[in-house]
């Protein structure tokens, strides 16, 4: 890792050097070279997205959204536990019998978790999951058909519009990655707040302030929780907020921020299909523990959440967009009503985006907002006649 760093391509093919590495860089790298050497080839390959150690021996790697095992280990047990405890004194944290479980972030963004046997029952057990250095745009999704032009068009307007967007899907189904490319159409005027219980988002704009969380030392003080953080955020004046990944009360925050005039946040969740969104919004805004009617909680989630926009990963390892919805509350029955804006259309051979036919309620909003000049591709959809699907596309 000699020698002068190399150019990087900049705007009109222009190329400037790379930033010159910090001491705790070149230290990391060093560490990296020594206590990681049987996984170089793995974190040097930028396709490679995650690394899975399951016991010495056992090494596996995903790559374009497969993951196969990999022909690589470590000499031994030992030799794995010592990588193990000098990654922990690296970041800072400690890792041993007592405290067999770390969480942490690498110097070069990557996220890991070290888990000691017997909790592991395979040895010591390591997830390395890595992120792109490069900045991710709009055209990273479109290269790899994860959305169309068209649903990405209506996506861009709408957080333009500032809409609150929850972006659903299941692990590794590309949430992170199309949070950072929704943030790029946010106004380079905005004050953005990111609050993340695990650093990894890389918001593309100057005025942003990026929160963490932190766990509590060995004698159980000085925690901030993401909880924390996101009521500390609303005296930052922020004009967008967006929360990594929402997991537990810190639900209740959001949902209330964004039902009292803040508006145009972004945030992330773990579920499998829009409904299951509302279902497990509302569940974690039951571990806030106020009390609330369960018909009081849908109706703020119902009022916060302008679209769940659901993310998915197919066997083939492909990572796209399946669906694009707004969420409404039949107050008779007490439920959720899920509306598909767009929807995966499976009946070709490649599944695809398609527009349902339902007008998306910002559509209305469109003259005020002074955006109708930013609609081209989805025209049809916002002058659409509401309730009219005599357009739409037949969807299986």
């Amino acid at each position: 890792m000699s020698g002068p760093p190399p150019a990087e391509a900049g705007v009109n093919g222009a190329t400037a050097a790379k930033p010159a590495e910090t001491g705790a860089q070149r230290a990391y790298k060093a560490g990296i070279n020594y206590f990681l050497g049987p996984l170089l080839p793995l974190l040097n390959d930028e396709g490679v997205s995650e690394v899975m150690i399951n016991g010495h021996e056992h090494i596996y790697a995903e790559k374009g959204g497969k993951v196969q095992r990999v022909d690589a280990r470590f000499e031994s047990e030992e030799a794995l536990r010592s990588a193990a405890n000098n990654i922990a004194q690296f970041v800072g944290k400690t890792i041993t019998d007592k405290e067999p479980i770390l969480d942490g972030r690498l110097p070069d963004g990557s996220r890991i978790c070290i888990i000691l046997g017997p909790i592991s029952g395979a040895g010591t057990s390591v997830n390395i999951r890595r992120f792109s250095r490069s900045a991710v745009t709009p055209d990273f999704l479109l290269k790899r058909n994860a959305v169309t032009p068209e649903a990405l068009e209506f996506l861009t307007i709408a957080v333009e519009a500032a809409l609150n967007i929850v972006v659903s899907g299941g692990t590794g189904s590309g949430k992170t990655t199309l949070l950072n490319i929704l943030s790029t159409a946010i106004a380079d005027s905005d004050r953005i707040v990111v609050i993340e219980d695990t650093r990894e988002l890389q918001i593309q704009k100057e005025h942003v302030v990026q929160l963490e969380a932190r766990p509590a030392d060995p004698y159980g003080k000085g925690a901030i929780t993401v909880r924390d953080l996101f009521v500390s955020s609303l005296r930052m004046r922020p004009d967008r907020i967006v929360v990594g990944e929402v997991r537990r009360g810190e639900a209740l925050d959001m949902v209330q921020a964004m039902t009292s005039g803040h508006r145009g946040s972004l945030a992330t969740l773990h579920a499998d299909n829009p409904s299951q969104a509302c279902g497990r919004l509302e569940t974690m805004c039951l571990m806030a523990d106020l009390g609330l009617p369960i018909i009081s909680l849908r109706r703020q989630i119902a009022l916060a959440v302008d679209l769940f926009v659901q993310t998915s990963r197919l066997h083939s390892g492909r990572r796209l967009v399946t669906h694009i919805s707004e969420v409404d509350l039949d107050e008779k029955a007490g439920i959720y009503q899920i509306r598909d804006i767009f929807n995966l259309d499976t009946s070709g051979p490649e599944p695809t985006m398609k527009w349902t036919g339902e007008r998306p309620t910002v559509a209305r909003d469109m003259g005020w907002l002074g955006l109708t000049d930013r609609i081209k591709l989805t025209k049809h959809i916002f002058e659409a006649k509401p309730g009219s699907k005599d357009d739409a596309p037949k969807s299986h």
